[in-house]
């Protein structure tokens, strides 16, 4: 006998069991009175399972994460969902609107949770995603790119010493995965304070869609969804990749002010002492090299040609696989996620890869 589904409320709507509703949680208001929401789309399974919460624009320009939960949205697989999914496409509705990263009163709100009902415009905000959102999953994934000018090679960052984080992220399928330090003031902190288990996606740069990271995103949600239960099986007999497991993962900054040329692109693997870029002065008569400290993955990078003192320009990932495997992982992640010419001349112009 099929255990009883529970009752389920946001925003002061219950969502009854095999229901589909988008759901209006108000925050406050504009200055100029206009009402303003975080809109949550409930989808619950007839049966009882786990409860994901997906969130995505938590920094108002990283906009990937939208595009991906439009799609997830979609997805014919949800018809048979176990459990309950939460989808957030927009949590920072204020700095989507401005395309910035950060809330109207300045602050960052993945440093301000858990937030208070008392406390600035972002802690506010903060507070009502913990309450309705937060407290009522049993399971979380955030979706996040690198900043303006700055991309990130897709990753998962999460808290790897926990078994149910770990499964989730061995589930998920990109080729890395860092075992990251949980940050006051986050979302992971406030999750894990909460006993929720969550990952970080990261894919991309701020204000741009990149489609191989949006579909591996969908992919990689689907495939945790299939982990724990909420969907059938996938009927693929491939074994799923593990990701390269990183421990430490630093940024290489630069020497000198200039114009930067970069050799290495994302996901490329490096050696200690190998060339990343050169700076160099407008005139050309003065030329500084940028070397890799040490080996591994170059997971983030610049992408402005334009340069200050200290700027932060390749961010680097130890792991302690040989390089070949690494390559392989990189390159197969990278077949399994390009559009084909199929997906291009499709029948529904809706559904084509974004170019």
């Amino acid at each position: 006998m099929a255990s009883k589904v529970p009752e389920l409320s946001i925003g002061g709507v219950s969502i009854k069991a095999g229901d589909r509703q988008v759901v209006d949680v108000p925050v406050a208001p504009m200055y100029t009175h206009d009402d303003l929401s975080i809109s949550v789309q409930v989808v619950r399974g007839k049966s009882a399972g786990p409860t994901l919460f997906i969130s995505a624009a938590i920094h108002g320009d990283e906009i990937n994460g939208v595009e991906i939960i439009r799609r997830l949205l979609q997805h014919r697989a949800l018809k048979n969902l176990q459990g309950t999914l939460l989808a957030i496409p927009i949590v920072n509705v204020y700095g989507l609107l401005n395309h910035t990263r950060y809330l109207p009163d300045g602050r960052d709100l993945n440093r301000s949770f858990p937030g208070s009902a008392k406390g600035s415009l972002t802690g506010r905000v903060a507070h009502t995603f913990v309450q309705e959102i937060v407290s009522k999953s049993t399971h979380g994934i955030d979706l996040h790119t690198g900043s303006r000018h700055r991309s990130n090679y897709p990753q998962i960052r999460a808290n790897l010493e926990d078994p149910q984080t770990r499964h989730m992220a061995e589930a998920f399928g990109v080729p890395l995965a860092i075992n990251a330090k949980i940050r006051d003031g986050s979302l992971r902190a406030c999750a894990a304070d909460a006993g929720v288990p969550i990952l970080l996606y990261e894919a991309g740069e701020a204000l741009r869609f990149e489609e191989m990271y949006i579909r591996a995103g969908v992919k990689g949600i689907i495939s945790v969804m299939r982990s724990l239960g909420m969907l059938r099986k996938s009927r693929s007999s491939k074994p799923p990749r593990l990701p390269i497991i990183s421990n430490k993962t630093s940024w290489v900054r630069a020497p000198e002010s200039g114009i930067l040329r970069t050799l290495v692109p994302l996901g490329g693997n490096v050696t200690a002492g190998q060339t990343l870029a050169f700076v160099a002065d407008p005139m050309g008569s003065t030329e500084t090299e940028i070397v890799a400290p040490e080996d591994g993955m170059v997971i983030g990078r610049t992408n402005l040609p334009l340069v200050y003192e200290g700027d932060a320009t390749f961010h680097i990932a130890q792991y302690g696989r040989s390089v070949a495997t690494v390559e392989k992982q990189v390159e197969q992640f990278q077949e399994d996620n390009q559009p084909e010419l199929a997906d291009m001349d499709g029948e529904n112009p809706s559904e084509a890869p974004i170019t």
